[in-house]
């Protein structure tokens, strides 16, 4: 009985759980090298015809980005690996989404906030030892019914958005329903929206020699 009472005056004494720190948004390529990246947003080859990223690069919280390793790991013992399409997404730029794509299905709402723009959600998708994609039920950034997790597909497509799936839920991912490609690492909640800038990103990162 003092053993509970104990337990529990520890347990209200506690300090609540804070969000990180925006310096714990890392490169996912200085976490695993392997994994390709990919970013449409950094082209003109995206759905806003736009370039929306300066820079090339992935960054995510470092506990997604040590999941999103272990996937690669996992992957390349049957020959595939990862191919990332999209991570951190600074506000600014989901204002940018919204303001196109004003559907809570695909784009969420600038007024509560993405997961990409807390670092903790990742599109990805499958490819082949020499990178390329494997068939998947549709293209990335697909706004229709077809690019739901569940949707129906070709059995070639729907067995390996299926693999996918079983491996990141595996290393602690969540299946977005609406998009295959997009997975919510568990846990994602206790982090803060961020607005902070790649440049800032990347001007940081060099400060630490990352």
């Amino acid at each position: 009985m003092r053993y509970r009472a104990l337990l529990l005056v520890l347990l209200l004494a506690a300090p609540p759980l804070r969000a990180a720190d925006p310096g714990d948004l890392v490169d996912l390529q200085s976490v695993c090298p392997r994994v390709r990246i990919e970013l449409p947003y950094a082209t003109p080859d995206n759905f806003t015809k736009q370039v929306v990223y300066p820079v090339k690069r992935c960054y995510l919280r470092r506990f997604a980005a040590e999941r999103l390793s272990a996937v690669q790991t996992e992957l390349e013992t049957m020959g595939l690996g990862l191919k990332v399409w999209d991570g951190y997404r600074p506000l600014s730029v989901q204002k940018q989404f919204w303001a196109l794509v004003p559907d809570e299905r695909y784009v969420a709402s600038p007024a509560k906030g993405s997961r990409h723009n807390r670092g903790a959600a990742v599109d990805v998708t499958l490819v082949n030892r020499t990178g390329s994609e494997l068939e998947m039920p549709t293209k990335f950034d697909d706004f229709t019914e077809a690019a739901a997790a569940n949707a129906p597909c070709s059995q070639v497509a729907g067995e390996n958005r299926k693999l996918l799936q079983r491996v990141m839920k595996k290393h602690g991912f969540q299946i977005l329903p609406t998009e295959w490609w997009h997975f919510d690492a568990v846990d994602w909640e206790k982090y803060e929206v961020l607005d902070v800038s790649f440049e800032k990103l990347g001007t940081d990162s060099a400060k630490m020699g990352g």
